[in-house]
């Protein structure tokens, strides 16, 4: 028997796959979001492929918005519930934000814990 759950420090999703609508990059690069905005917020994501799970908290995950398949870092949240549907093999599920990456912070992200230059959304 093999098993196909995959385990996840990072809940990468996308608008459509419940990244908060509130939070636009151009507008964050310009006057960067402040977490007291957020941080009581529950957001929700829906129909990640595979059945994953993610760190519990008080262990962070890192919050990424795939943005036509690049990778922004906005900073970290808590997954704070989880649902597997084994039948389309998805999971969905709530979480809070618990920090905001400024801009600069935003950028080095790939050199600090992405090692994949082609997942860079802010890659020249």
């Amino acid at each position: 028997m093999g098993s196909f759950i995959e385990l996840n420090d990072t809940l990468r999703i996308s608008k459509s796959q419940g990244f908060p609508s509130e939070l636009n990059l151009r507008k964050h690069l310009e006057t960067p979001y402040l977490i007291d905005s957020l941080k009581d917020k529950v957001f929700e994501f829906y129909a990640k492929p595979t059945i994953r799970v993610y760190q519990q908290p008080p262990v962070r995950n890192f919050l990424v918005e795939d943005v036509h398949g690049k990778w922004v870092y906005w900073g970290k949240c808590f997954i704070i519930e989880i649902h597997h549907n084994y039948i389309t093999k998805q999971t969905s599920g709530k979480y809070k934000i618990i920090s905001i990456n400024n801009a600069e912070m935003m950028k080095q992200a790939f050199e600090l814990i992405d090692l994949v230059p082609e997942n860079n959304y802010f890659a020249e």
